[in-house]
Formats: structure tokens, C-alpha cells, sequence
């Protein structure tokens, strides 16, 4: 069951960010003393089943392995019309489709 939640959690990471995902399966290096979590790209132990935000990328550790998933979309990942243009904003993580010629203008694309 607790795989099945994991799935889920992770289809909606896919679903929510657009954007790319990674996945690192756990690796089981003493069977006499398995891991009690992940470490993440800092080193830093995080415990079965927490969550967190770390250069816009939204992470999670299972008994499976860390996923992260871009919280930013990219021009890569979105399909942005020809008269707009992606702007992101790093800071708060976010990002929007402006018009190319009126930056302060969301695109709204027909």
C-alpha cells in the first residue's frame, strides 16, 4: 500500500510541476543497518517520507529512493506561443507567460 502512496505522490508531483523530475533509488549498502532516509544533494539526512523545497525543486524520500521535480517550468517543458514569452522568477519560485511586446501583460494565447 505504502508504494501505491508513493506512486500517487509522485504522478502528482509530475502533474503539478511540468516541468522535469529525478528520481535516486535508495541503495541498501548494510543489510545490518539499512538507511533511515535520504541524503540530498547537500548531504544532509532526511528522514522516510519528508518533503521539501530546495532550488525551486520540491523533493520527497520514500523507503524507495528521493524524487525532486522542477517547481519552474521551462521553455523546454511548456509550449509557449510564439508572441509570448516564459518569465521566471527564481525567488519565489514561480513563473508566468507574459506578451513579448507588453512584458506587464499575461499572454493569454487563443
Amino acid at each position: 500500500m505504502a508504494s501505491l502512496q508513493v506512486f500517487v505522490f509522485l504522478l502528482g508531483l509530475v502533474v503539478l510541476c511540468h516541468s522535469d523530475c529525478f528520481f535516486e533509488e535508495l541503495t541498501i549498502k548494510d543489510v545490518n543497518n539499512p538507511p533511515k532516509g535520504c541524503v540530498d544533494k547537500d548531504g544532509k539526512q532526511r528522514d522516510f517520507g519528508s518533503e521539501w523545497v530546495t532550488d525551486c525543486k520540491q523533493c520527497f524520500c520514500s523507503k524507495e529512493g528521493l524524487s525532486c521535480c522542477n517547481m519552474i517550468p521551462d521553455a523546454d517543458t511548456v509550449e509557449v506561443p510564439e508572441e509570448c514569452e516564459l518569465v521566471v522568477d527564481k525567488a519565489t519560485c514561480s513563473s508566468r507567460m507574459v506578451q513579448k511586446s507588453d512584458k506587464a501583460k499575461d499572454c493569454d494565447p487563443v
